[in-house]
């Protein structure tokens, strides 16, 4: 896989990514015992067992008792396996294995936990990873280790999927500790009030910290006030919470006041949540489940003066009026701290500082409401009614994202009527419909998909047609209402059934996504919890005691002020106004710099300028004079003639310039620019800029780094000097500046300060006019700039083998990346970053395709630009990646952007670790190689390696993208070299005369499938560039770019346990047929390039560590250009940087250790070597002279030709059509 050859790439790359903070929960201590293992029978439970030797009690890892693990009655999703760890733990890890010597296994599963064994919570990672990955066989152990760690007793494992050809079958571990905790139980009226030593009033720093846990949606969880309005207040709203904090003069809060911080939302899902707070002055950070954030209070103290009690859980205000409106907190609190004090111990302990008020309890109580989540719009519930009723009612609480969906549809008896009750654009709707009649419709409610519960009653009987929500009672008039009404039996909850069921059931506005709880037919609670056996109605793609809602804009991941709004599945960003594009709002819709609108075809005008593209400063808005070079023209409040008198250095004259643009955006303007300047005339009369007398300035300027300059107009950074001093003409030649002359008539100072660093000019200090007929003026001009180095930036890849290298991609949320290329080569890589498994590529796939590849741990995913001509056409063609929490996204020139939309659930962080790369290759001296372990990448990382194992028992591959380039001379070779632990192999190898063949042996008991190229002997020194894909038993294979075969395989479709991938010599001993064996003992003597393993490149994990790889580098490897130079030998003709050997030894080659001292002919040898040797010292003492002169006089020449090259290049780019893609940030 070669870069691409005999281009010029001109490549511009955007590095955004928002910061979001984040805290890991885990222990620093050693938290990883076995939890299960000791647990009795009684301790696991299950949704059902194939028989009594299948029950839950023998899932133990490694054990065989019994059938040798847990299987269900039946397999499908509603099966689930159950343990009770007796109280609550903390769980770090969990491993699983199949059923004992059978074909079951589970191959991904979820993970939910609860304390009481009822409303169970999903386990998430990265907010939004859900589901693991389970088996691949029924012995081999696959563990996860669990950030943040779980605080549970009781957890499950749910399968949602198990081997095909077998049935659910699970053995499992956990691993973990005990957890202490102090607990607090609180009704709604009670509360605790600390009271402290008076000594600390007016504390500068608070730390708090607590968890808790409620139904409730409101509640005070602290609060403190002082006698002047200080106060701060953690408060939960509408399942949010705020912490409001009011310094000095700010009024109290009220209901209407404006929120200081927010985070967190859905907290009343009777689910634990860790809160942290900071305060050190009027600087707070503020932390709830991981989440960051930091702010600045209002005020203009830097201490709050509050009293020397604080509250937990209410407000209880005695004797004096309570600030505003509250409610107390109804729930549970845990290991809460004030300032290290443990706060519900001193509670415990009756300590005479802590009062407690209302009714308390030391132990959390467990609200028992059993939800079920309808998961997708093909969930429904139907739950069994009465037939023929007079009456028909029902009650229950519903939460949601989504604006439309059936809520509850029943049939009515005798007629082909029915009663529907839905959401539409988020309010409620009851429609009740019986053929001849009109239907009788009532509204109620707004807003209802807002993620809080509601509550819904409806009610229908003859003449009486009603529903309530929140409260709020809508019906419809007597005449409206039903003549007669007779129940139909059925009551069908968030959904319809198949229509194969015979269902009248309708959904006009398709199905509920979900959850609902505190369901009610007839009066009568439904008991949710019996439908999990089968025993009560029917229902399908539920979750049962869980609401699994999540909020999808939380963290908000809408960049640059867009507004957040979601659905059930996915969130969405309004960015209107916000001068940014894109399904994020990532994209600026301004250019970076006049330059790029010059680029356009624009003409002078006034722009707005995004300085730093998709990054954090906001555009601003400038003048663009479009001449012969585009100049950006900012402007400031002095560009009039200001004049000063009457200042001394003891009351000085300070003049402020105030730019249109912050310091920031001014600051990444000047950076981007290749020149900048700014016009500073400095007019005096009888006013001079330096003492005479000790030298001192009297008159100085600042600029953007706050420093005071000396130097004026025209000079150089050279303190207290003028243009006139540098040119030699001041008015008076013993002076540096016209004005140190101090004559009694009026001259100047002007010139251009141009060093960018201390641009543009802040403010002027003048003190030398309180002298008679001493007057003073000055005048600054606009920050003048021009050109724009990261626009106007290349780099020439001569050969296949040339590469840059930059430092790690950094795009964990959101990250583009956009260039310019041409080329004539019809493939190629552009640019690749590696991490452990996740990767990005983008690359010229054929002359007419781009291809954009990538994987943040979800699997490859794959997008590419096809053009109706080829991109290898030698012109400019523009491309423009994108990938963010939404969707992946690749543009090239005006063709239709492709994109990719993110998967609802799963991994999101990109997480590289190598360096940037455009193509790597290496010189293989003979006996060497280079060794990548598959194994090392998945061993789990525990503070015990006891419980560690490795994955490469389930690391199967059905499917390999190779590509590689070589050059040898050299057979037999062996180029490459994929093992497993299963004697299954594929092997890449050059046969005795030269031909190419690539052995694949996918069943240990068969003879390997041999595909040969022996068209020619590819052992000819000449670069060589192979391509092989393989989907199950299909193989397609390309030799450079022309010779293309697709064969079937016999063997088998799966490479099973992947064990290792070796390029040269083969070192361990390995059960191989014998070409390979007669290859692989022979190694390769050569240069290999560009070697990509599906997402993995072994050489660029050996030649650039980054980090520790699990890489094994054996003899003499060094990184080459693998350039071949007509009329040298293939295997020495290499051209190498640096490379420190990691493994194994740099040489193999000896130092000579004996000489021949007795031979006269080699003494005679020796003196006219020695005498030919001072000839060539003298010849050359010649040459470097003469080449010393020429040196001098090509080294003008070499400026002047880089100066032409760039001015080439940029009339090549205007000759072209303009390109309307944002050309972004810096170029490589």
């Amino acid at each position: 896989m070669g870069s691409v050859t005999g281009a010029v790439l001109k490549t511009l790359l955007l590095l955004s990514t928002p910061n979001w903070n984040r805290v890991l929960a885990g222990n620093s201590y050693n938290c990883d015992d076995p939890l299960v293992s000791t647990l009795s029978q009684a301790s696991f439970s299950s949704s059902s067992e194939l028989s009594s030797s299948h029950g839950p009690g023998f899932a133990r890892l490694n054990r065989r008792d019994g059938a040798g693990g847990w299987s269900p009655l039946v397999s499908n999703k509603y099966q689930w396996l159950q343990i009770d760890l007796g109280e609550r733990m903390e769980i770090t890890a969990v491993a699983t294995q199949g059923g004992y010597g059978s074909s079951n296994w589970v191959t991904s599963y979820l993970l939910m936990f609860s304390d009481s064994g009822r409303n169970w919570k999903q386990y998430r990672q990265e907010d939004s990873i859900w589901g693991f990955v389970g088996n691949a066989n029924a012995d081999s152990v696959v563990y996860y280790r669990l950030q943040p760690s779980i605080k549970a007793r009781f957890l499950r494992f749910i399968p949602l999927e198990w081997n095909p050809k077998g049935r659910i079958g699970m053995r499992i571990e956990v691993f973990g500790c005990a957890y202490r905790s102090e607990v607090v139980d609180l009704d709604g009226k009670s509360c605790l009030l600390y009271r402290f030593d008076q000594k600390s009033l007016s504390p500068i720093k608070d730390v708090i910290s607590l968890k808790f846990k409620t139904m409730q949606s409101d509640g005070i969880l602290l609060h403190r006030e002082g006698q002047n309005g200080d106060h701060i207040t953690l408060e939960l709203r509408r399942g949010k919470l705020f912490l409001l904090i009011n310094s000095g003069d700010a009024k109290p809060p009220s209901a209407r006041a404006p929120v200081r911080l927010t985070l967190g939302s859905l907290l009343d899902d009777q689910h634990w949540h860790s809160v942290l707070i900071q305060r050190l002055g009027t600087q707070v950070n503020f932390t709830v489940d991981g989440h960051r954030r930091r702010f600045r209070a209002q005020g203009k103290f830097s201490s709050l003066h509050l009293d020397y009690e604080i509250s937990f859980g209410g407000i209880p205000a005695p004797g004096k009026p309570v600030s505003f409106p509250h409610k107390h907190f109804h729930g549970c609190l845990e290991n809460l701290f004030y300032d290290g004090v443990d706060i519900i111990d001193l509670a415990k302990r009756q300590d005479p500082q802590m009062i407690v008020m209302g009714n308390v309890s030391f132990s959390c109580s467990q609200p028992q409401s059993v939800p079920v989540t309808f998961l997708s719009p093909r969930s429904y519930l139907a739950l069994p009614g009465s037939f023929g009723e007079d009456e028909i009612s029902a009650t229950f609480q519903f939460r949601t994202w989504n604006k439309a969906g059936l809520l509850l549809f029943t049939e009515l008896q005798l007629v082909s009527g029915g009663l529907l009750l839905f959401l539409n654009d988020g309010k409620l709707k009851l429609h009740l419909y019986h053929p001849g009649k009109l239907p009788s419709d009532i509204t109620a409610g707004v807003g209802l998909n807002d993620g809080q519960w509601h509550s819904v009653s409806l009610s229908a009987k003859r003449n009486y047609l009603s529903v309530v929500v929140d409260g709020q009672v809508a019906s419809a008039s007597p005449s409206q209402g039903p003549e007669q009404i007779y129940s139909g039996g059925i009551f069908y909850f968030g959904g319809c059934p198949d229509s194969s069921f015979g269902s009248k059931c309708k959904s006009p506005l398709g199905g509920f996504q979900g959850c609902m709880r505190l369901i009610s037919i007839r009066h009568e609670v439904v008991d949710l919890i019996s439908l999990q056996p089968g025993a009560l109605g029917n229902f399908s793609d539920l979750q049962i005691d869980s609401c699994g809602i999540t909020d999808r804009c939380l963290p908000n991941y809408c960049e640059h002020g867009g507004e957040c709004s979601q659905s059930w599945d996915t969130f969405h960003c309004n960015c209107a106004n916000t001068g940014y594009r894109g399904a994020t709002c990532h994209n600026s819709i301004y250019e970076q710099s006049c330059e790029a609108y010059k680029h356009k075809g624009n003409t002078s005008g006034f722009y707005y300028i995004d300085a730093d593209g998709s990054g954090p400063l906001e555009p601003f808005l400038l003048y663009c004079n479009m001449t012969e070079t585009a100049w950006t023209i900012i402007q400031h409040n002095g560009s009039d003639v200001t004049r000063v008198r009457n200042t001394n250095p003891e009351n000085p004259y300070i003049g402020f310039f105030e730019y249109v643009a912050s310091m920031e955006q001014l600051q990444a303007t000047i950076n981007r620019a290749e020149h900048c300047e700014q016009e500073l005339t400095y007019y005096c009369k009888k006013s001079r800029l330096v003492s005479k007398e000790d030298g001192a300035p009297l008159s100085w300027w600042v600029g953007r780094t706050n420093e005071t300059q000396t130097y004026w107009g025209g000079s150089l950074p050279d303190p207290q000097k003028c243009t006139c001093g540098l040119e030699g003409n001041c008015v008076d030649s013993q002076y540096y500046c016209n004005c140190d002359a101090d004559r009694n008539e009026w001259t100047n100072d002007t010139g251009f300060l141009s060093y960018k660093e201390h641009l543009p000019v802040t403010r002027i200090v003048i003190t030398d006019t309180g002298r008679p007929h001493s007057e003073a003026a000055y005048k600054l001009g606009p920050l003048l700039c021009r050109g724009d180095k990261l626009f106007w930036n290349s780099a020439s890849f001569n050969t296949e083998a040339s590469y840059l290298h930059f430092p790690t991609f950094h795009g964990e949320l959101s990250a583009d990346v956009s260039f310019f290329f041409k080329t004539t080569a019809s493939s190629g890589v552009f640019l690749e970053n590696l991490g452990i498994t996740d990767f990005i590529r983008i690359e010229l796939r054929s002359p007419a395709v781009v291809t954009f590849s990538f994987d943040v741990g979800n699997g490859p995913f794959e997008i590419s630009v096809q053009s109706p001509t080829h991109f290898s056409d030698n012109q400019w063609h523009h491309v423009r990646v994108e990938r963010n929490m939404k969707e992946a996204s690749v543009r090239v020139d005006q063709l239709s952007s492709k994109t990719q939309p993110a998967p609802a659930d799963g991994h999101v962080l990109l997480q590289l670790n190598s360096q940037l790369f455009v193509e790597i290759s290496a010189y293989f001296g003979s006996g060497s190689s280079v060794i990548y372990n598959f194994q090392e990448n998945y061993s789990l990382s525990k503070n015990s390696s006891s419980h560690a194992a490795s994955f490469h028992g389930d690391t199967r591959l059905s499917r390999e993208t190779i590509k590689f380039s070589f050059r040898t001379t050299r057979t037999p070779s062996l180029l490459l070299y994929l093992s497993s632990f299963y004697k299954e192999y594929l092997s890449v190898i050059l046969a005795k005369n030269g031909s190419l063949q690539i052995r694949y042996k996918l069943n240990r008991y068969q003879e390997p499938d041999v595909v040969n190229f022996d068209f020619k002997n590819m052992a000819d020194g000449q670069l060589h560039h192979v391509k092989i894909n393989r989907e199950e038993a299909v193989v397609f294979v390309e030799i450079d770019e022309s010779m293309r075969r697709q064969v079937h395989l016999a063997s088998g479709t799966e490479l099973s346990a992947v064990r290792s991938l070796v390029l040269g010599r083969i070192i361990e001993h390995s059960d191989v047929d014998q070409e390979t064996a007669l290859a692989g003992a022979q190694g390769f003597l050569g240069c290999l390039s560009a070697v990509q393993v599906s997402h993995v490149a072994p050489l660029k994990a050996a030649l650039q560590p980054s980090r520790p790889a699990p890489i094994t580098v054996s003899g003499h490897v060094t990184e080459s250009s693998c350039v071949a130079q007509a009329g040298t030998d293939a295997t020495s003709r290499e051209r190498t940087h640096s490379f420190a050997d990691h493994s194994g030894t740099r040489d193999d080659r000896e130092p000579l250790t004996k000489t021949i001292k007795s031979d006269s002919a080699v003494i005679g040898g020796l003196i006219a070597v020695v005498i030919f040797i001072l000839l060539c010292i003298a010849a050359i003492a010649v040459r470097i002279y003469q080449q010393k002169r020429l040196y001098k006089r090509n080294e003008a020449k070499r400026s002047e030709n880089v100066d032409n090259a760039e001015a080439v290049l940029k009339s090549e780019l205007n000759i072209q059509n303009p390109v309307n893609e944002n050309q972004k940030e810096y170029f490589f």
